[in-house]
């Protein structure tokens, strides 16, 4: 606080109040008040001891015309307000403001690195002013009127010192005559709140406390299964699941616990066990392990295709007529090899198209460059003249055909940023644009794409901007949207979230701990359960300080020296778990170390789906009515950091 002391001092006479804060010692504001009595009456060449032979002199003779004398008129402080710097060793910078024959004054600190507010300690002087002006009902302010309101006074100046609003000010001051010291000290306290129309702690408490109950018993909820319903099902199980099978998991569960009771670090018993070679080799008495017959009881014998099967392809295709394929086993051939000769090339013999030509020319016709010669039929050379005289129009149509649209369509596109300082969010902001795709001008011509719509879910957008030479606002969350057609979509709304109002799809946080030489850093993430979807090939960047010589990563990485950067990819972030870990930990120089290392990382997602992050979405104006068409949205990550 600027302001140490305030102090009601009249032009002639004592010290009437003297308010100080509690940390600065009352002796040094009456310095501070004497230094400034003094200067003042050094200005108005007047000595303290001329005064007081002047009012002596003054009360003996009330006739004398010494009026002038006491008067203040002719001393340069006795302006409305101003400001004086008084002390020889400690100096005191002293705002006054002169009303009627009082000084009001404010002392503070002569500070010369503008480390004080003197405005704020002129503010509080004028507040000061505006008591006593009250307590006196007017400007006429005079000793007199202020002690009949010394206590209302006192108390509303030792609140003024200690600073407060205009709003509990103006309260106080209409409780000052007639309500009582009480009623003007602690009416005031929640004044404020209830001008601002804010509720009073009181009345929310009830509403804070259920909610805090309501977390502790959700905390401590148990959803566990009764005992007679787990025996009941361990006694199903056992009637499902083989005795052998039981008793293989019991075995193995005891081998795991005995390996997990052995010393890690403890020899093998390997070492001491003498070699025995003939001892590993056991025989067997079972007559049935020499007989083949048994042996090849359990394999299967793949049965040959049938004979049509294996009989070649004739195809009709000009140009390429003749039999392809088919294979013909005959008795002529001793070996599988022999009727497989003719593939032993690299490219399988016998494919050669050139095998199946005649020797006249075949006639070169403009067209796809033989793709028209595909159809098979007598509609071939009709198919192929067509196609020659369209110009090779007919593969544009059929691409057409494949991407047709079927009116126009419209989606959003949003962009979240955000910033998290260790696990405090610190900023984050959204932007939608709505896009607009027509239908393409070889479609629709020259017609304009006209319609209308609504926005909804827009409870925490902070605000609209249309492209106004495409798009109107019919009100309501209606608009109205008239372009010409075009191949790229068109941008015709963008908006913005509130801040506490944005939806986060992941939360980050990175931890950094320098020990020694030793610098070891963690981002740990965490995804938003509320999300529809999870998130999927997700990217971390972690921006390094330095180029690393060694490099500890959990789990792998792609390091980039150029950039100093560790790149993770995560195919999938799970809605519902506990949050994962990205450690990396590497050795710095000592020239290197410094306690302000700045390690950034970075989050880059992208999501495609049917609804969008904010919950904003499009509808048709009329109900029933489809004037477009909403396809997938999406959003992505603009500048999401930790640090």
């Amino acid at each position: 606080m600027s302001c140490l002391a305030l102090s009601l001092q009249p032009a002639n006479g004592s010290d009437i109040l003297l308010q100080t804060r509690e940390w600065f010692p009352p002796a040094r504001a009456l310095i501070a008040l004497h230094a400034f009595r003094q200067t003042r009456l050094a200005f108005s060449n007047k000595s303290p001891s001329s005064v007081a032979a002047t009012s002596s002199s003054s009360s003996s003779s009330t006739a004398e015309p010494s009026a002038a004398t006491e008067s203040i008129g002719d001393d340069p402080l006795s302006a409305s307000s101003g400001q004086l710097i008084v002390g020889v060793e400690s100096k005191y910078r002293v705002v006054y403001r002169l009303v009627n024959s009082i000084y009001v004054l404010g002392i503070t600190t002569a500070d010369h690195d503008n480390s004080i507010n003197v405005f704020e300690c002129i503010n509080i002087v004028n507040q000061a002013v505006s008591v006593i002006v009250t307590a006196c009902r007017g400007v006429d302010v005079t000793p007199e009127k202020l002690s009949r309101k010394y206590a209302e006074v006192y108390m509303a100046l030792d609140i003024v010192l200690r600073g407060v609003s205009n709003i509990r000010l103006a309260a106080m001051l209409s409780y000052m005559h007639g309500d009582g010291i009480a009623k003007m000290v602690h009416s005031a306290l929640d004044t404020e709140a209830k001008i601002r129309g804010a509720d009073t702690w009181p009345a929310v408490e009830l509403h804070s406390t259920e909610h805090q109950s309501n977390i502790e018993a959700f905390s401590n909820a148990s959803f566990e299964l009764p005992p007679e319903t787990l025996a009941a099902g361990d006694q199903k199980v056992s009637t499902i699941v083989p005795q052998s099978t039981i008793e293989q998991d019991e075995k193995m569960i005891k081998a795991e616990e005995s390996e997990a009771e052995k010393d890690p670090f403890a020899a093998s018993e390997a070492i001491n066990k003498q070699e025995d070679l003939v001892g590993g080799f056991k025989k067997t008495k079972d007559p049935s392990a020499t007989d083949l017959t048994l042996a090849l009881a359990g394999l299967e014998v793949t049965t040959l295709p049938p004979a049509e099967a294996t009989q070649s392809t004739d195809i009709t295709v000009e140009g390429f007529e003749g039999k392809y394929g088919g294979i013909e086993f005959g008795s002529e051939q001793a070996t599988l090899g022999e009727a497989f000769e003719g593939f032993t090339d690299a490219w399988g013999g016998g494919l050669d198209a050139s095998e199946f030509l005649e020797n006249k020319k075949v006639k070169k016709q403009e067209g796809l460059s033989g793709l028209e010669l595909l159809q098979t039929g007598d509609s071939a050379a009709p198919t192929a003249a067509a196609a020659g005289a369209d110009g090779g129009k007919s593969l544009e149509n059929l691409l057409v055909k494949s991407t047709e649209m079927k009116g126009p369509e419209m989606y959003i596109l949003e962009e979240i940023s955000a910033e998290f300082r260790e696990s405090l969010l610190a900023r984050v902001g959204l932007m939608g644009v709505v896009y607009l795709r027509t239908m393409p001008p070889r479609v629709s011509g020259d017609k304009d794409t006209e319609f209308s719509f609504r926005v909804e879910g827009t409870s925490s957008v902070k605000r609209f901007v249309i492209q106004s030479s495409r798009c109107s606002s019919l009100g309501n969350g209606m608009f109205h949207v008239r372009t010409p057609p075009s191949e790229e979509p068109i941008p015709i709304l963008k908006y913005s979230l509130l801040p506490r109002l944005t939806p986060l799809p992941l939360r980050v946080r990175l931890i950094k701990r320098l020990s020694g030489t030793l610098l070891s850093v963690m981002i740990q993430y965490v995804s938003n359960p509320e999300l529809l979807a999870p998130l999927t090939d997700v990217t971390f960047v972690l921006k390094l300080p330095v180029d690393p010589t060694l490099l500890k990563v959990s789990p792998k990485a792609v390091l980039n020296r150029s950039e100093r950067e560790l790149k993770w990819h995560v195919p999938e972030v799970p809605l519902k778990g506990t949050p994962d870990k990205l450690r990396v930990r590497m050795p710095l120089d000592s020239a290197d170390i410094d306690e302000e290392l700045e390690v950034v990382g970075y989050v880059k997602f992208s999501v495609q789906g049917a609804t969008s992050l904010s919950g904003v979405c499009l509808k048709p104006a009329t109900e029933g009515k489809t004037d477009f068409y909403e396809v997938n949205h999406r959003y992505q990550s603009g500048v999401y950091t930790c640090n």
